[in-house]
């Protein structure tokens, strides 16, 4: 998925779920998962959302 449509489903499952959603890139396009559940690379982390924080 392209990038501006990663950014907004991550935001988005954020706020729908509660929960840090993070933003990565997986080779030449970006994903999504809850934060708990990433297990990858941390260089290849874009941003993380905290539905808490804003």
């Amino acid at each position: 998925m392209s990038l501006s449509t990663a950014q907004l489903n991550a935001l988005s499952l954020a706020k729908t779920l509660m929960t840090c959603i993070t933003l990565f890139e997986a080779g030449d396009s970006y994903g999504v998962v809850p934060t708990a559940e990433f297990d990858g690379d941390p260089e290849t982390v874009i941003n993380e959302y905290d539905p808490f924080s804003q």
